[in-house]
């Protein structure tokens, strides 16, 4: 029997080796050698020949040589079948198995198996990416996700900013503060993994969309557009994962051109959840597309199997009137519940919108009140006693899709429907159109800004409210923060009494112009609540930020030469500047588009895992660490900081 015979035989008595019609899979029993897999280890020493082709003796131990199996196994004529051959190179796998060995559905894309930093920070920045691919660049992926050194550490309160001396955290040891942190995001949640393991509440985000391969919307360069955006995801979902709680919930904001893709990727990635899409309706006048104008977009609730969420149960922990709204226990005085005094504001028989919360200085005399062509409804019944909304406005507001409009002889009463206790998957409301409750709550708050299709608030808040109305401990995490619309939200669910915090990760500039702002001009405004902000501690990351925003040829030469003094490069990359090379790289520049090419082959020079500092190395003097710096790392990270 030849060598190659008996090799494939044993191989084949490892069912994990073997397709249905009992042929050898190679590409298997590879990727099991790569892991040295014990099976396969002990099936090998169990063949005399086997044992002393594949393995080494030292002292008395047989050592696997794994390339020597690799390389042979590779031989293109150990399999004689060419056929055999050719399918079982072609074979795609999910987790241990051959997609034909599976009975489900799988997404499979370039790529998938890999990293992707995502390092953009401006929006018209188109920066060249890197795939990490996880089985042969491990030392590189590890050192990209290790935990960062952070800097920039500022509190915002209701009085302007302050020192950050040091970080509140319950009984358990978890920091309970706001959190807005600048950088990558992908590297935030490897960071933010060492103290909110297992503690997030809710995880509520809005991923840049991925309209067209032309569209500058993501703008990652990649000639796989869907591959990079679904790579770029898995990445992050992964490890956003393990901060969830057990009872967490994921919410996952997205337009219909990767809807379809991102259902099947949370699927493969969130096996032991319910899976449930819901549309929302955004814009009423619609975005013209090819053939139908765009009113809504989707948003995917990710939550634990059998968890019920607890909005469409209960409001502030009390059984719900099926009957009415209004409170019915008495004469209570108005200054007892301010918040329970509004009116409901009725059009065409249907619910509209909710008007202000009134003082004790307006009195209604009757329970409905006209004006034009619409109706205000107040709690007070039919005999003119002026009772109250059993629920506070902001806990009504979150429902008015459940409320109904009853027409009585005296005008209005407002019922809560007997379908209450469901959430319908179509949300309509008018406090989702983007452009009055985005845009422009954004540009009241921040005048300047320049920031593209922001979330509706209350679109937002009703997502939040649906998971954490009565967990008023809640950590809410949004590490997509766009304008800071989560945060603006969180604030809004706390006028309930509440103590949720949020954390927010941006990696766009603007987080420091449009986020941060927004934020702190809401608790300015509000009186109520703080936040820190903090970034990832730049290296590398400082010298694309230069090269990114040079002008000329003569900026970029000069970057060059404090990176060849001053950075962490390729190891392939000579630090010198031979003459010859600055002789090509002008000359470069003289090309058409040739600014560009040069930023790129500055870019590619640099070593992608040192664009943050990393925390093991914050003591490095290279990096110029502050001991004020120093010691808040030490505080954030507590017992890891010496891990």
């Amino acid at each position: 029997m030849s060598f190659n015979t008996k090799l494939t035989d044993l191989l084949k008595t490892d069912p994990r080796f073997v397709d249905d019609d009992g042929e050898l899979v190679l590409a298997a029993a590879q990727d099991r050698a790569w892991k040295i897999d014990r099976d396969l280890v002990k099936l090998l020493l169990s063949d005399k020949d086997l044992k002393d082709t594949f393995f080494e003796e030292i002292d008395g131990y047989w050592i696997f040589n794994l390339n020597t199996f690799i390389d042979y196994t590779a031989q293109k004529n150990f399999l004689d079948n060419s056929y055999t051959r050719f399918r079982n190179r072609i074979g795609l796998t999910v987790g241990d198995k051959y997609l034909r060995e599976r009975g489900d559905v799988a997404l499979v894309w370039p790529y998938k198996d890999c990293i992707l930093e995502g390092g953009q920070t401006k929006d018209e920045e188109k920066r060249k990416e890197i795939f990490f691919n996880e089985a042969l660049a491990q030392d590189e992926i590890n050192r990209l996700l290790d935990p960062k050194a952070l800097t920039s550490f500022t509190r915002y309160t209701t009085n302007g900013k302050e020192k950050v001396t040091d970080f509140r955290r319950d009984e358990n040891g978890v920091i309970r503060e706001n959190l807005i942190i600048k950088g990558n995001n992908l590297i935030a949640l490897h960071t933010l993994k060492t103290q909110f393991r297992g503690q997030v509440k809710l995880i509520y985000i809005d991923p840049p969309y991925n309209p067209d391969s032309k569209s500058n919307t993501f703008v990652y360069n990649n000639g796989f557009n869907h591959s990079t955006w679904l790579t770029f995801m898995k990445n992050r979902l992964e490890v956003a994962k393990e901060l969830l709680r057990k009872d967490g919930v994921l919410i996952v904001a997205i337009d219909e051109n990767e809807q379809v893709y991102l259902g099947v990727l949370l699927k493969e990635l969130f096996k032991e959840y319910e899976i449930h899409c819901i549309t929302i309706v955004h814009n009423p006048r619609g975005v013209q597309g090819t053939n139908f104008s765009y009113t809504h977009e989707y948003a995917f609730f990710v939550i634990p199997q059998g968890k019920k969420i607890i909005g469409n149960r209960r409001i502030n922990g009390e059984d719900i009137d099926w009957s009415n709204l209004r409170n019915w226990g008495g004469e209570s005085a108005r200054s007892d519940a301010k918040n329970c005094f509004y009116p409901v504001i009725v059009e065409n028989d249907v619910i509209v919108g909710f008007g202000d919360v009134l003082d004790d200085s307006e009195h209604p005399v009757e329970q409905t009140v006209r004006q034009g062509n619409r109706y205000l409804v107040y709690p007070i019944d039919k005999n003119r006693i002026e009772r109250k909304w059993r629920y506070a406005r902001q806990s009504v507001v979150s429902i008015k899709h459940l409320l109904r409009a009853k027409k009585v002889k005296t005008g209005y009463e407002i019922e809560i429907g007997k379908d209450f206790g469901t959430y319908r998957t179509v949300w309509e409301d008018s406090r989702y159109d983007a452009n009055i409750y985005g845009t422009q709550i954004v540009k009241s708050l921040v005048p300047d800004c320049a920031f593209d299709f922001p979330k509706s608030l209350w679109n937002v808040f009703d997502c939040l409210y649906a998971v954490v109305p009565e967990d008023k401990e809640a950590i809410i995490l949004d590490f997509f923060g766009g304008s800071g619309t989560t945060a603006h939200a969180v604030l809004e669910l706390n006028k309930d009494g509440g103590n949720r915090k949020f954390i927010i990760c941006e990696q766009m500039d603007y987080v420091e112009t449009v986020t941060r702002e927004r934020v702190r001009k809401v608790i300015e405004n509000e009186k109520q609540g703080d936040f820190i902000y903090f970034e990832l501690l730049k290296y590398n990351e400082a010298f694309m930020e230069h090269i990114q925003a040079a002008k000329t040829s003569s900026e970029l030469l000069k970057i060059w030469q404090d990176m060849a003094e001053g950075s962490f490069l390729n190891w392939y990359v000579n630090p010198e500047m031979p003459e010859e090379a600055v002789s090509d790289f002008i000359i470069l520049g003289q090309e058409p588009n040739g600014l560009e090419k040069q930023k790129h082959l500055l870019a590619a020079l640099l070593d992608k895992n040192q664009l943050y500092v990393h925390l093991s190395e914050i003591d490095d003097a290279q990096f110029n660490v502050s001991e004020e710096d120093n010691a808040l790392n030490r505080a954030f990270y507590g017992e890891a900081y010496n891990v």
